[in-house]
């Protein structure tokens, strides 16, 4: 039970989530509504559909842990008659999806173990060597230039052309998917677009795979969930969990590539830890997680029933966003807001609970991540911001806290042509 608080609450107006603030100083953003609001806030989706944002470590604890208060079952949320059937943000918010993000109990599990599965058997030293020798083709078409956009050139293709690879999908539909990914997680106009390429991709592979097996993430997936607990899983499932995992990979893995480089470029106290040896990249990677984790909002989890959160009555049926960078960065948990917090990995970047990242998917991306990163310190070491930091651009999405573009110049050297 959560008992109502001693004092009245008084009624509390929403703001907008969205907005030229979260992009251009949301850690601004998120103080000003902690201060304002508390550790959960009131707040509006476009148009007008109202949530709660969460902003406190131990309230997001406490919503990301209990699965039986706050479900995953968007089916609950009490907005979807005000909802368009061209939202934006639907893509998001999934409203009839199937996805392992939206079971729950034993058929959850089961679906986990699958994705866990798949990706388990993946050899580390050959997702390593697919890191490596993507980044230096990204590297390779910039480096002769001395110029290039960090960003758009690099952090934002390098994760899907692994994890391209990785589930079978051929070399050139990389690009498309990239946009589509884009387009679906940014929450715009090109939103529902974006998610049909997804889908039509994704399901194109999962039939080819039926048919003709490889090895790879796809075709184990399709084997084990022929005999996963219960049930077998359809073709319709497993197409849901990929996109699911490959929107997860690749979206927050380039965020966490482009804001590492970022704080390198613009941070002293992070540039003297991660430019401390190869050794101290693992540490100081995590510290971006902390600092500016490229997921700065999830969506969501729904009350079950009525209760309070962090002084708020809540609703049965109200929408509850994770703000995990707001929780990083709870004056509570984190009370020297200046000190790195190091080798701490208790931060909610890979979620919590129920429905945590599955530990093999944390692993390739942190692979993935750290490659990434490495490969521009070997190749490209005096790297230097080539525009004002105060200039640099969030993306525009509730969700993501990434760069749109990071131009950066460096000595040109020549490609390695291998």
């Amino acid at each position: 039970m959560n008992p109502e608080p001693a004092h009245p609450v008084q009624p509390v107006q929403p703001v907008h989530l969205a907005g030229p603030r979260l992009r251009s100083e949301p850690a601004v953003l998120y103080r000003e509504l902690r201060r304002e609001y508390g550790a959960v806030a009131p707040v509006l989706l476009d148009p007008d559909i109202p949530a709660w944002l969460v902003l406190g470590y131990r309230e997001l604890h406490q919503v990301t842990g209990d699965s039986m208060l706050f479900s995953r079952d968007s089916g609950l949320w009490n907005q979807w008659h005000r909802v368009p059937h061209d939202w934006p943000l639907l893509p998001m918010i999934g409203r009839g999806h199937s996805s392992v993000l939206h079971t729950a109990g034993e058929r959850h599990h089961a679906r986990v173990a699958v994705i866990g599965g798949a990706l388990e058997a993946v050899d580390p030293f050959e997702l390593r060597a697919h890191a490596e020798r993507f980044a230096d083709e990204l590297i390779d078409a910039v480096c002769a230039d001395g110029q290039t956009d960090l960003v758009a050139h690099y952090a934002a293709l390098l994760p899907v052309r692994v994890l391209a690879t990785l589930y079978g999908f051929a070399d050139e539909q990389g690009p498309g998917l990239v946009a589509a990914l884009n387009d679906m997680v940014d929450g715009r106009e090109d939103a529902l677009a974006g998610q049909l390429h997804v889908a039509a991709s994704m399901a194109r592979l999962v039939a080819d795979r039926a048919a003709r097996p490889a090895d790879d993430v796809v075709s184990r997936m399709l084997a084990s969930g022929r005999t996963a607990a219960g049930p077998a899983l359809s073709h319709e499932e497993i197409t849901q969990d990929l996109i699911v995992m490959l929107t997860a990979g690749h979206q927050p893995t380039a965020g966490w590539i482009g804001n590492s480089l970022r704080l390198m470029l613009t941070d002293a106290r992070f540039a003297a830890s991660l430019l401390g040896g190869r050794r101290s990249v693992a540490e100081a990677m995590n510290e971006v997680l902390w600092e500016d984790t490229p997921t700065q909002n999830v969506a969501g989890r729904w009350a079950t029933r009525d209760t309070w959160l962090g002084g708020r009555a809540v609703r049965a049926g109200d929408l509850v966003l994770l703000g995990i960078q707001a929780a990083h960065h709870d004056p509570q948990v984190r009370t020297h807001g200046t000190a790195l917090p190091g080798g701490n990995s208790a931060h909610f970047s890979f979620g919590h609970g129920e429905h945590r990242c599955p530990f093999p998917a944390q692993e390739v991306a942190e692979v993935v991540a750290r490659t990434g990163v490495e490969v521009v310190l070997d190749r490209l070491p005096d790297l230097d911001l080539a525009v004002p930091a105060a200039s640099l651009i969030r993306r525009a999405s509730p969700w993501l806290g990434g760069l749109t573009t990071l131009p950066v110049r460096f000595t040109a050297t020549r490609p390695l042509n291998r």
